[in-house]
């Protein structure tokens, strides 16, 4: 059997982009085994580019979004970061997940019409993270 045969069968097949967001995952966990908790969001993204730029991934870091409503501008927010034009990785650092960490992902996705988002959180007891999911 080959080696990517073997590699094949390591991926789910019902995950959007399991590959590269396997390699995200990595990195993220790799982050996290070198720096551990306590540090805030803007450290983290800052090791996070340094591991994507190693791997050789491509991505964009706080890519700007235009929130509008009926045609109007809103607001500009801010994606953490957009990984080959595909998923959206949005950091956290410390407590638990919330509501609005998803609702903030989803609506990421929604806008830019993308199908899937990484929500990644760096806590005292480990590293966490969830997939969010666009199926519209």
């Amino acid at each position: 059997m080959s080696e990517n045969t073997k590699n094949k069968h390591l991926y789910r097949s019902d995950i959007l982009y399991p590959e590269l967001s396997y390699q995200i995952i990595g990195i993220l966990f790799d982050v996290f085994s070198n720096l551990g908790h306590g540090y805030r969001e803007i450290q983290y993204q800052k090791a996070i580019q340094i591991g994507l730029d190693s791997s050789g991934i491509a991505y964009k870091r706080e890519l700007p979004v235009r929130i509008n409503y009926k045609g109007r501008f809103l607001t500009t927010n801010y994606i953490d970061f957009l990984i080959e034009d595909k998923i959206i990785l949005e950091i956290k650092q410390g407590g638990h997940f919330s509501k609005k960490d998803f609702e903030q992902t989803y609506n990421y996705l929604k806008v830019t019409s993308l199908k899937l988002g990484i929500v990644a959180r760096f806590t005292r007891s480990g590293l966490k993270f969830q997939r969010v999911v666009n199926l519209y």
